[in-house]
């Protein structure tokens, strides 16, 4: 989530400002964001584990805290070297515009929502339990 949206973010946003983006360029990033939106749509709405979306909700809500507090320990923790891949540079000024922008913490709420549904904790109730009989061991039917 970090690193596709913060780099479609950037393809799509952040070099707007400088060089209007090409047509290629704006599609490859608007596919990436709804595919980032996609796998945030699936975990939220999808009976997988309430961790899927308690775990990232609280990293993103936390790092939210920390730029509130302390803005230059939270930006630093954004790779901006040279010495990191382009790529990954990209996704990391991405990443910058969403945090500073509040992005982080609406998804880190939205993530956080189906952490409180008591449903999500429950185990799944398999009917068809309910339904097999034991049968003695050597009967035929």
């Amino acid at each position: 989530m970090l690193g596709g949206g913060g780099w479609a973010v950037q393809q799509a946003f952040g070099g707007a400002a400088a060089t209007p983006p090409d047509d290629q360029r704006m599609w490859i990033a608007l596919g990436a964001m709804a595919a980032v939106g996609l796998v945030v749509g699936l975990v939220v709405a999808g009976r997988v584990s309430p961790l899927a979306t308690f775990v990232p909700s609280m990293v993103l809500l936390a790092w939210t805290v920390v730029y509130a507090l302390d803005m230059n320990r939270a930006l630093s923790l954004i790779p901006a070297e040279p010495s990191v891949n382009q790529i990954i540079r990209d996704a990391g000024f991405g990443d910058r515009t969403m945090l500073t922008t509040g992005v982080f913490a609406l998804l880190g709420v939205a993530l956080f929502i189906p952490v409180l549904m008591p449903s999500r904790w429950s185990r799944q109730h398999d009917e068809l339990d309910e339904d097999y009989e034991q049968t003695p061991e050597g009967s035929y039917y």
